[in-house]
């Protein structure tokens, strides 16, 4: 018989790798950021501490801060209304109010593991409607595949509109070349999505019975378009603040610059890279004219998760009561399901 922990060893070993190579990458898009604020620096006559310095001194806090809160409040409540309707369509019938406490307390569980905020969803509906954990994530894997869709649908609208600003932009990276490539093989295997998940496209059995994809075979053109819409607020809102605290931070980008760029940094941020270096190192490289943007982002971001971590920890104590409660007290918080709507 083979020996169980030698047996897990490899397995060890590449998880060991793994993590190595993402901090490698990390700490190689710093590095970028650091020589392109160096070099700016280095032409003004500062260091590289200064030059920050100097660009987050001439910054309005205040009215930054003006706009940022209210734009995470905004988004956690389209976000909430996004995953009710997911569930409802494919899960159970649930409250509006009842999805925030539960929802928020996600983004506390997302500072250390996206995955476990999954969890706390699954569990709140095991416990609330007895609905299966897998076809829970099936619906969370639902909204995770139209976020990457809407992101890459408003980002070939701006590259569409904007394409010399996209080509400008393409001296490190050939832009211009890659990014429709993209849209075209996103599109492709749209089309073949709906198909295979609809049934029209090798019908039978096959990898789309599993209940993880419960929610894929469940769903409907018009239920993509829907989610695709209510996210589009969200990404809209998102272009028009960033806009806003950019010129508040004295870096004058267009809208549209924005519109094309920002899906695609978004889409960076989502790379399993500790602090969203992919993000980081992203600005930089599409608006190399600022090469503070990098650090901008930074700050951009990491207020934005910690704010919505506050959210979470004002419904946390109603979220443990639903999570954790006995079970008539996890019951009592809605109508039993009568299945999706």
């Amino acid at each position: 018989m083979s020996d169980p922990s030698r047996a897990s060893t490899p397995r060890t070993l590449s998880q060991i790798l793994l993590r190595a190579l993402t901090w490698l990458l990390a700490a190689g898009c710093f590095y970028l950021v650091y020589r392109k604020v160096d070099g700016a620096a280095a032409r003004s006559s500062q260091t590289a501490i200064e030059y920050i310095a100097e660009f987050f001194a001439n910054a309005d806090w205040m009215l930054w801060l003006s706009v940022m809160i209210p734009y995470s409040v905004f988004f956690f409540l389209v976000d909430s209304y996004a995953t009710c309707k997911v569930i409802n369509w494919f899960n159970a019938r649930v409250r509006y109010l009842d999805i925030l406490p539960v929802r928020a307390s996600t983004y506390i569980l997302a500072l250390v593991n996206e995955q476990v905020g999954k969890g706390a969803m699954a569990l709140y509906l095991y416990r609330r409607d007895r609905v299966p954990a897998w076809e829970v994530g099936s619906s969370m894997l639902l909204i995770a595949f139209v976020e990457i869709y809407q992101l890459l649908l408003w980002s070939s609208i701006g590259t569409a509109t904007h394409f010399e600003m996209v080509r400008s932009a393409s001296a490190l990276l050939p832009l211009a070349t890659i990014l429709p490539v993209v849209y075209v093989a996103a599109g492709v295997y749209l089309v073949f999505h709906l198909l295979y998940f609809s049934g029209r496209l090798a019908p039978g059995r096959g990898p789309r019975e599993r209940t993880i994809l419960y929610a894929f075979r469940e769903a409907r053109l018009w239920q993509y378009l829907a989610l695709v819409a209510i996210k589009g607020v969200n990404l809209i809102a998102a272009v028009a603040v960033y806009s806003l605290a950019l010129s508040l931070f004295q870096v004058d980008v267009a809208f549209g610059e924005l519109l094309a760029f920002l899906p695609v940094i978004f889409l960076a941020a989502a790379l399993p890279l500790p602090f969203h270096a992919g993000a980081l190192a992203l600005w930089t490289v599409l608006f190399p004219e600022f090469p503070e943007v990098g650090i901008f982002s930074l700050v951009m971001h990491t207020f934005f998760v910690l704010f919505n971590a506050a959210i979470g920890l004002v419904f946390l104590p109603r979220a443990n009561r639903e999570l954790f409660g006995s079970e008539s007290e996890a019951s009592a918080t809605g109508p039993p399901a009568t299945g999706p709507s």
